[in-house]
């Protein structure tokens, strides 16, 4: 490989016996179900809590109960902490919240489920966080390694626990993981060989509070870092490039001007930069997705499988043949004449900005969900250049209608089933439909998947007259707790 810097194919940092600890679980999603799971395989003597009732947790009790883990439900109460010696917070479960705080004050070990992952895993691990990018990079990064014919796990934050694909990885796995700032802001010695940070703009401040405090804690992904390691940044992005590493190699990638040492665009086409050595990828034209994001998304991509070690003609056919992500500017349908497309992933104000700026104009655009104390003003000057329609659905439709106000014509619509419906009957032939809600979507659905599928299956049904089961029904569905 053309300057590739020699990286160490360990990334486990050391593995615990779990046998006969004590190990205590918070939060029963998806991710807490897997740890738990993971703990008692592995000899742990494992309690998990949540604050739901057992009535609604019959399905996870059930599996926990034939595992062995004893369940605590309906409280978190400070008596669960005692003759504890690990406990294990789901992404969900506040950094801050009153039963962590208490576990520290009684000098209690405190983890994420990476954390403990970490200490199991085998092979090379590759880790990508950002704001925004993070599942289209990090399935890019994966669908190049695994068409380069490397043996690849692709986990983390993108839907399957981390701790979950322990048992396929091997020395000479490769795991590509997206990670997100809860699931960072309780590392100790978790260490990627590879280290992406793609962006850092605003999001999730109504658990982090300040841009400070969410910056560290994506930053926590080059902590443990060695001179083994690489750390990868956006030299187009100055909030995240301000928390370069002093410790691993740092690679860059920028689509505005040229790097001493990553990736960048010269007269349309892609470099890859190391060492003094210039390879040519490929044409920017022939990256298959929209958006100037996805280019740096391609970007980041390429230095992460170039240092991997896939070959320059690999990481070329794989930037080439990646159809994107669900729920990410996903293309839906055409329905006379009106293309819908789908990014219910776009859960801040600047990954709408970023599906915004895929199109030409003409868009209507459905905006709404839960507030993460964002500022929505943002989006006027967007909204007013390229947006005909504002539809506003879910419990933050308030705030964005006051301050969006004259910068778009707006039409209150409540669920996503009457937005849906709505825009159908305004648009006309070469208009856009964009789901690009800018919220979270805890108030009306189970996750930002949930709210996608029911997006889709809607526009399905446009003109059918088929009415949508009510079990997909935004208004009926559970609720996920995190």
């Amino acid at each position: 490989m053309v300057g590739k810097p020699e990286l160490g194919w360990s990334g486990m940092v050391g593995k615990i016996d779990l046998i006969g600890k004590r190990v205590l679980v918070v939060g029963l999603a998806r991710t807490g179900l897997a740890t738990a799971l993971f703990s008692a395989a592995r000899g742990a003597i494992v309690t998990a809590t949540d604050t739901k009732p057992a009535e609604q947790l019959r399905e996870v009790g059930a599996k926990l109960g034939e595992a062995g883990v004893r369940l605590e439900l309906g409280s978190n109460a400070a008596s669960v902490l005692h003759g504890q010696e690990l406990v294990i917070a789901s992404p969900g479960v506040p950094a801050d919240a009153p039963l962590l705080k208490q576990a520290r004050a009684l000098g209690l070990r405190i983890w994420s489920e990476i954390e403990l992952a970490d200490h199991f895993l085998h092979g090379k691990l590759i880790g990508i966080t950002g704001s925004n990018g993070k599942t289209t990079t990090t399935a890019w990064i994966h669908h190049i390694l695994r068409l380069a014919e490397f043996r690849t796990v692709l986990a983390g934050n993108i839907g399957t626990p981390l701790v979950a694909h322990v048992a396929e990885s091997t020395d000479r796995t490769i795991t590509v993981a997206e990670l997100s700032s809860f699931q960072l802001e309780l590392i100790e010695n978790f260490r990627p060989n590879i280290a992406v940070f793609l962006n850092l703009t605003p999001d999730h401040l109504d658990r982090h509070k300040t841009m400070a405090a969410y910056g560290a804690a994506k930053a926590r992904i080059f902590e443990n870092q060695t001179a083994e390691d690489v750390a990868v940044l956006n030299a187009d992005d100055s909030a995240s490039a301000a928390y370069r590493p002093s410790r691993p190699e740092v690679f860059w990638f920028s689509r505005q001007s040229e790097v001493k040492q990553g990736s960048f665009v010269r007269g349309g086409g892609i470099i890859f930069r190391s060492r003094g050595q210039e390879e040519e990828v490929l044409p920017v034209s022939e990256i298959p997705l929209p958006g100037a994001h996805n280019l740096q998304n391609a970007l980041a991509a390429v230095v992460a499988a170039r240092l991997a070690g896939a070959q320059v003609s690999q990481v070329a056919t794989g930037l080439r043949s990646f159809a994107g992500v669900e729920h990410r500017i996903e293309f839906v349908a055409e329905v006379r004449g009106v293309r819908y497309y789908n990014d219910s992933k776009a859960t801040n104000v600047d990954a709408t900005l970023k599906a915004l700026d895929s199109f030409p104009g003409r868009i209507l655009v459905i905006l709404g969900g839960k507030d993460k104390a964002s500022d929505y003003t943002e989006l006027r000057d967007a909204l007013r250049a390229k947006a005909v329609l504002a539809l506003l659905i879910g419990a933050a439709a308030d705030k964005i209608e006051e301050q969006i106000e004259g910068s778009v014509a707006i039409r209150r619509s409540g669920t996503l089933e009457n937005a849906v419906d709505t825009a159908f009957h305004a648009a006309h032939s070469g208009d856009v439909v964009l789901l690009a809600p800018a919220c979270a979507s805890f108030d009306q659905f189970q996750d930002y998947e949930h709210r996608g599928r029911v997006f889709k299956e809607l526009v399905r049904r446009l003109g059918t007259g088929e009415a949508l089961d009510l079990n997909t029904n935004p208004v009926n569905a559970g609720k996920r707790h995190a």
